[in-house]
């Protein structure tokens, strides 16, 4: 059974003997099956799995979480175990009360801090998944480089693949020429990103910590994360209040953030399908307006 070579895992980790006593499923997630595991002795861990193919994906993650770990500015589940059993792979994780009242202001300064860890180059980190589409995280030392190749260009050729119209490809293409003029005050930081920052991808502990989870690590421009939190909502007036204030934001992130925004669009299209394509169209012709 899979919970033998997950109770065994546990243990080496932890030093101590872990015996499954009950197993709850957790839902809110798309790509992985979540459980909160119950042990005889009282203590809990968060378990994620999938069919055997997916353990790059928990590979990447535990990359990730450790990476925003010691970056000492959010919390993260701690990661403890993963593996591959009776042909499915699982990640154990720390198990954490997420309950907690919204404590946006706390989480708006902690993303500050976290963005204030810098790299050595745009990317920075091993190649992870940003949902299940693989990420590519090569060093670069521009940032329209990194920005063109290896996350809107990507997402062009996918969509390409899928059967995108024309005009959405065509509106890509004088996108990706038209980069530079985006940057024109000069280059990002490459700051530590969570990668994947909607409003599903945090909560707080009963004591008001902010938490992050489900990140897509890499080291690049810190409006990227603050461009996917506007996404779908979810974070609030006081959270980009205290960001702003522990770290102001240059007044062309106002366009910049469709951009970076794009790219997450083009993901949900080739995931998902449906309206995305035309939103990124739409998308597309907005910034494209902003350059006449």
């Amino acid at each position: 059974m899979v919970w033998r070579a997950v109770e065994a895992a546990i243990a080496e980790a932890t030093g101590a003997a872990f015996a499954v006593a009950r197993a709850s499923n957790v839902g809110g997630g798309c790509i992985h099956q979540g459980a909160v595991l119950q042990g005889r002795d009282g203590r809990r861990f968060f378990i994620k799995r999938n069919q055997a193919g997916a353990a790059g994906m928990f590979s990447a993650e535990r990359a990730g979480l450790r990476a925003l770990a010691a970056a000492n500015a959010i919390r993260v589940p701690a990661p403890v175990a993963e593996g591959v059993s009776e042909s499915q792979a699982w990640l154990v994780l720390e198990y954490l009360d997420l309950s907690g009242r919204a404590e946006a202001a706390r989480m708006g300064q902690a993303l500050a801090e976290m963005h204030r860890c810098l790299g050595q180059a745009y990317g920075g980190h091993p190649d992870n998944f940003i949902g299940a589409t693989p990420q590519c995280n090569a060093d670069e030392s521009d940032w329209v480089t990194f920005l063109r190749q290896h996350r809107l260009r990507r997402q062009l050729q996918l969509a390409q693949a899928d059967g995108a119209p024309a005009s959405l490809l065509a509106l890509g293409e004088r996108l990706l020429a038209d980069l530079p003029a985006f940057f024109a005050d000069g280059q990002p930081a490459p700051s530590l990103l969570h990668g994947d920052l909607w409003g599903g991808n945090h909560a707080y502990l009963p004591d008001g910590t902010p938490v992050i989870f489900d990140p897509a690590v890499y080291f690049g421009d810190r409006e990227a994360d603050l461009a996917m939190t506007e996404l779908f909502g979810g974070f609030g007036a006081a959270f980009y209040s205290a960001y702003q204030e522990a770290w102001p934001l240059d007044p062309g992130y106002a366009v910049r953030k469709h951009v970076y925004n794009l790219y997450h669009v083009l993901n949900h299209a080739h995931l998902f399908g449906g309206g995305y394509a035309r939103q990124a169209e739409s998308m597309m012709h907005r910034v494209l307006a902003e350059l006449r």
